[in-house]
């Protein structure tokens, strides 16, 4: 525990959204869900306007459309949200050299190691640029909690949404804990609630008061001791800047139980393509290739195989994939499938190219019967859509091809994004993030050599210049505007 509240915690406030509503400006101030649009899509994030209506976070997107009939249903753009974050974690950078990013769009920043806060004004005023200079040079806002320690840092940045600051002095923690509910503290979740909710225990005070020695009889010794030392207040993890990733991994949700054991095997290899894909872009290879099926029936099921060494061969991940897949039985229907690679190492083990190739050839002929593979990143879909780029229903196959939300150019009308797509058509909104009115609609058909799809533009089109942010204040470099003054989404 520190005697200054010099551990931030930013966390962008809806980002997947308020990016959406950045962007598009006939979306903005409207209700705007982000997620899988299929029968069995999951809401990754909701705009505030939409929450007023009831929609969160994992919430089915059936039910989400029930609950807000009227939003804009969008597919994630994660080109978009990976280019923002980059630019918010530059500058998290250059507030210290302990940064520890959790997601694209949250971290907990260690200022005393950068030098840039040693008691509460500095922390104040540095938190306080930090938002400036987010909705400077990305468009959007974030909110940002000061502490002593990063449990209490995390708490504040959820109290100061949407887009706020709020500073917990270091010796008010126990006070401030005291009246929340369990859930609030790390580690605590539905299981473990219910658990003390049994024994009579509901709120953060009531587990102090419990004492040590009571919640390690409920909950174990690691686990009862170290609730007890964060209800009482304490918590002395660092800011670590290297958060090492486990593991690799990627799934897709069907819209339709698969049931052809040949559809499921090509799946599972397209699903291997991308996580080497992943893998490789991280830099990384790894030891233990695992599979995931979740059946109709909603059991999941879990298979794992440890190679000799590292690959990142997408061939060898393939293979052990697809031999997984042969001691599982999915006779009665797969709704899901996933791989992932764990086991994670900077290096890749040369000799399992050779094991590849001996696979391959010891493979039996109708092994390769599916013809050449698609390019995985084509073929993927985003989000939960069901993927095969030329399976399913016309009109599937149109909104696979016109994800709405995403950027398309028309050789006339320039720069829009997907409205929706269905019947061999394709609606257009015509606008770009820096306009002050919504943009023309345009409709065309789903082949219209003139329409093709886009890469995202930036939120900011010239945002200003933060290189010697914090040391002085920023300049734009139209030699107009003071930080911070782009307007909000």
């Amino acid at each position: 525990m520190r005697a200054s509240p010099t551990i931030l915690h930013l966390d962008m406030d809806a980002f997947y959204a308020s990016a959406e509503q950045a962007a598009k400006p006939s979306l903005r101030g409207k209700p705007v869900v982000v997620g899988g649009l299929g029968p069995r899509g999951v809401v990754a994030t909701a705009s505030y306007e939409a929450r007023r209506f009831g929609v969160h976070s994992a919430m089915p997107t059936a039910q989400a459309r029930r609950l807000a009939p009227n939003a804009a249903y969008l597919v994630p753009r994660f080109t978009l949200y990976r280019t923002v974050s980059d630019q918010v974690m530059e500058l998290l950078g250059r507030l210290s050299p302990l940064v520890e990013p959790l997601s694209l769009d949250e971290a907990f920043v260690d200022l005393e190691a950068g030098g840039t806060a040693d008691d509460t004004a500095s922390a104040l005023e540095i938190g306080r640029e930090l938002r400036e200079a987010i909705r400077a040079v990305t468009g959007l806002t974030g909110s940002v909690g000061l502490a002593g320690s990063k449990m209490l840092a995390k708490i504040a940045s959820e109290e100061a949404k949407p887009d706020g600051i709020r500073l917990i002095e270091p010796g008010t923690e126990r006070a401030h804990l005291a009246p929340m509910t369990v859930r609030t503290l790390p580690g605590v979740g539905p299981a473990t609630a219910d658990h003390l909710r049994r024994a009579g225990m509901t709120t953060v005070d009531d587990l102090a008061e419990a004492g040590e020695a009571e919640l390690v009889r409920l909950l174990g010794k690691a686990h009862g001791a170290a609730l007890h030392r964060m209800a009482s207040g304490f918590d002395d993890r660092p800011v670590v800047a290297e958060r090492d990733a486990k593991s690799v991994s990627v799934e897709d949700t069907f819209d339709m139980d698969l049931h052809d054991r040949v559809r499921v095997r090509t799946e599972v290899e397209r699903l291997a393509d991308r996580c080497v894909q992943r893998l490789r872009g991280a830099g990384r290879s790894g030891r233990t290739v695992v599979l995931k099926v979740r059946r109709y029936d909603f059991s999941t099921l879990t298979r794992s195989e440890t190679l000799r060494g590292p690959t990142d061969d997408p061939a060898v991940v393939r293979e052990a994939a697809a031999r997984l897949l042969e001691a599982v039985d999915t006779t009665g229907g797969v709704r899901l499938l996933g791989v992932g690679v764990t086991g994670l190492a900077d290096y890749t083990q040369e000799d399992l190219f050779a094991q590849a190739a001996g696979a391959r050839e010891a493979a039996l002929p109708e092994d390769d019967a599916s013809g050449p593979r698609e390019d995985a990143e084509a073929r993927a879909g985003t989000a939960d859509d069901a993927p095969g780029a030329e399976e399913g229903t016309a009109e599937q196959r149109a909104a696979r091809r016109w994800p709405a939300g995403h950027d398309v150019l028309h050789e006339v009308h320039g720069h829009g994004w997907v409205q929706g797509s269905g019947v061999g058509r394709v609606t257009v909104r015509f606008e770009e993030p820096g306009a002050t009115a919504p943009g023309r609609v345009r409709t065309f058909r789903v082949d219209d050599p003139a329409l093709r799809a886009a890469d995202p533009l930036p939120l900011v089109p010239d945002p200003p210049d933060y290189s010697s942010w914090p040391a002085s204040r920023p300049k734009s470099r139209s030699g107009a505007g003071a930080p911070g003054a782009a307007s909000s989404p």
